[in-house]
């Protein structure tokens, strides 16, 4: 049992809206909008909180309440007129079938947006000033711009009150308009809105007062903000605690959501949503010191990945509210999961920032391990028992064989799973051992943990064969065999080593080393940190424009700041194109990819991650013998269906009929991708096998 779990499952009242427990995920931008609204797939992926317990759920992170605020860049919602209210009635109506309470954050982003999308407004903010994240210089507000956008979060209030919220917060935190008054590092003013803190908290105060104007003295607005901006010329620590106390002793606000940093460029943003290579609870302390000067309750969201975290940190009292927006992601029935005393089939989120990441690179908030949270109109959280029980084999340990011998047990099926080594995890566990990655060591625990629970047959160091299989008799084979890594066709390759070798201890150079970089994700990245800890000159090279291009914005950052620290040379848009060996070092020979120019570094070592190559060889002899000859119906895979031969037991006309099973290969064993890939694979085909 987890310790202060009661302090947890404690309900809390503000004003006159109780909260069933102390839970809840901050609003955030996962890109599910449609159109600016909260449509079916945006609801559902609440809902599923909702349904897992939680006490409090807000939605919308950077809502927009001004035509000059645009929503379209992550796909978020507008609240700028009346026809998102029929979608938040919908919305709020199905939060509140199952207990829960939903709340929304309004705001205006100021600089903080882009100028060149929806509408092609300039972006606004207190001064002509420039926001590095952002890229857009921003025009300066005049009076009666002011006057309309506090009218503008006036109505938006309405809005939220009538489509049947719990409540609304505006974001006065991450650099949106409201701070950017605040923070003299954007606030150049001389007239009532600048100078002074006093003036500076005026815009806040304006908008503040017109939202409960609009929506009376019953309705629940908070306001989140920074306890500290951590930047030079921003906002001190002090500075925070000042605006959260007047803020509060006027009245203004109901709650505090109190977050550290400040996001106006990359690192600071890496900072403000921080990875595994920060510590759990990290600002903690913040909005601890604003609690002990405020008379309303104090929420908290950054880096809490674990319920015994979050219940410290309200039983100690430093907060009235925990979130755990991101462990949500990876596990929206956390709470059930905690009230049921079954802690340990929590899916714990280990800080990867992949749901994140995608965002801010156009994509849509998906979980690393959780292919099903933000697809739950088609993928499960909970697996459904199949009407007959089969059996499987699954050849591979790493995540996607695990992923898949979970969901089969979980359907009722008699799963046997083959690893070749002594371990399971796969490449994950070889991704941990870089640095301050170690922390995804946790997706292969629980997954392990599970598939033992579930009764699953496991046999280690057992590299199956085509009689092993066929002494089990099985229905369905999965081949998840995963892939080993390329040594590229630079000529001389073999001169190289891999970062695998490296971080398994099959090589350990020393001296100079040249790391050739050509997938320009975290294993280069990571491979180039642990060897200049280990004391070795390190240049990076790679094809692309920068070092970990395909990285995202919550780790990229991170990566550059301990690459920058160590000392390690980063080369760009180059190619290796040869390897030799002169007396007892190598040269590397690059190429520019730009001008074709040609260059050479005399090292020691080379190491080279040039992706994976699929172990694919059992695959391919146990494919003719197979019902349906190896393949998957992608149209069956897409749409969610069983796969044909799942249902009718037969091939169809014209195709092989021999063999008792059907064949199915996932993962790296099909081509090189990524953690999620692989388990979303599993998940997607297995569900209904």
């Amino acid at each position: 049992m987890i310790a202060n779990a009661d302090a947890l499952l404690k309900p809390l009242t503000i004003k006159g809206l109780t909260i069933r427990n102390r839970v809840m995920s901050t609003s955030h931008a996962p890109s599910y909008g449609k159109d600016g609204k909260p449509q079916e797939r945006y609801q559902l992926y609440h809902e599923e909180k909702a349904k897992g317990g939680i006490g409090l759920t807000m939605f919308g992170g950077s809502s927009s309440v001004s035509v000059d605020s645009p929503a379209a860049p992550w796909n978020q919602i507008s609240v700028a007129d009346d026809s998102v209210v029929p979608f938040f009635r919908e919305f709020s109506g199905r939060i509140h079938r199952h207990g829960a309470k939903l709340m929304i954050q309004l705001t205006h982003m100021g600089r903080r947006t882009k100028w060149d999308t929806e509408h092609w407004l300039p972006v606004k903010s207190p001064s002509v000033t420039r926001e590095p994240a952002s890229r857009a210089m921003a025009k300066a507000l005049e009076q009666e711009e002011i006057d309309r956008i506090v009218a503008d979060f006036a109505a938006a209030a309405k809005r939220c009150q009538e489509g049947g919220l719990d409540g609304c917060e505006i974001s006065a935190a991450h650099g949106h308009l409201v701070d950017q008054f605040w923070s003299p590092h954007s606030n150049k003013r001389s007239d009532k809105y600048g100078g002074s803190l006093d003036n500076r908290m005026r815009f806040g105060i304006e908008v503040l007062t017109a939202m409960r104007a609009a929506v009376g003295d019953d309705f629940v607005i908070g306001i989140r903000m920074s306890g500290d901006e951590m930047l030079k010329g921003g906002l001190s620590h002090e500075d925070c605690v000042a605006i959260a106390a007047d803020y509060a002793g006027r009245g203004l606000v109901d709650f505090l959501n109190i977050m550290g940093g400040q996001a106006r460029d990359h690192i600071a943003h890496a900072v403000s949503l921080p990875n595994m290579s920060f510590p759990v609870a990290p600002f903690l302390a913040l909005p601890s010191a604003i609690k002990r000067e405020v008379d309303v309750p104090i929420f908290h969201a950054q880096r809490v990945t674990d319920l015994a975290t979050g219940a410290r940190a309200v039983a100690e009292g430093h907060v009235d509210m925990i979130a755990m927006t991101r462990a949500h992601i990876a596990d929206p029935h956390l709470v059930k999961k905690l009230s049921e005393g079954r802690a340990d089939d929590i899916r714990q989120c280990v800080g990867a920032g992949y749901c994140i990441d995608r965002i801010y690179v156009g994509g849509d908030a998906l979980c690393i391990q959780n292919a099903a949270t933000g697809r739950e109109a088609t993928m499960p959280h909970v697996i459904k028992k199949a009407a007959a029980t089969k059996t499987a084999v699954v050849i591979g340990g790493g995540v996607g064989g695990l992923e898949a011998a979970r969901v089969l047990a979980e359907r009722g099926h008699q799963v046997t799973l083959f690893e070749k080594s002594d371990r399971l995890g796969g490449q994950v566990n070889l991704a941990s051992k870089a640095t301050w990655r170690e922390a995804l060591s946790g997706i292969p625990r629980w997954l392990t943990g599970q598939v033992q629970k579930l009764g699953v047959d496991i046999r280690l160091n057992t590299e199956a064969n085509e009689a092993e299989i066929a002494a089990l008799a099985p229905d369905i084979v999965i081949v998840a065999t995963g892939g080993l890594p390329q040594k590229g066709e630079a000529s001389g390759f073999d001169h190289a080593v891999t970062t695998w070798d490296v971080l398994e201890g099959r090589s350990e150079p020393s001296g100079s080393v040249l790391l050739y970089d050509e997938i320009g994700g975290h294993n280069a990245a990571s491979t180039a940190e642990h060897l200049a800890k280990k004391g070795c000159l390190v240049e990076i090279v790679t094809h692309d424009r920068m070092i970990g291009e395909e990285i995202g914005p919550t780790n990229q950052p991170v990566h550059l700041r301990e690459l920058y620290k160590l000392g390690v040379l980063m080369t760009p848009n180059a190619e290796l194109i040869e390897i030799y060996p002169e007396g007892n070092r190598l040269i590397a020979a690059l190429r520019n990819t730009m001008t074709d120019a040609e260059e050479e570094r005399v090292v020691d070592s080379v190491v080279v991650d040039y992706g994976t190559q699929p172990v694919d060889g059992l695959h391919f002899k146990l494919k003719d013998k197979a019902k349906n000859k190896g393949l998957t119906d992608l149209k069956a895979l897409i749409d969610g269906r069983p796969q044909p031969f799942e249902t009718n037991g037969a091939a169809p006309r014209g195709e092989g009929r021999a063999g008792g099973y059907t064949l199915y290969r996932i993962g790296d064993a099909v081509a090189g991708r990524n953690i999620h890939a692989a388990i979303y694979d599993a998940l997607r085909l297995c569900k209904d096998l």
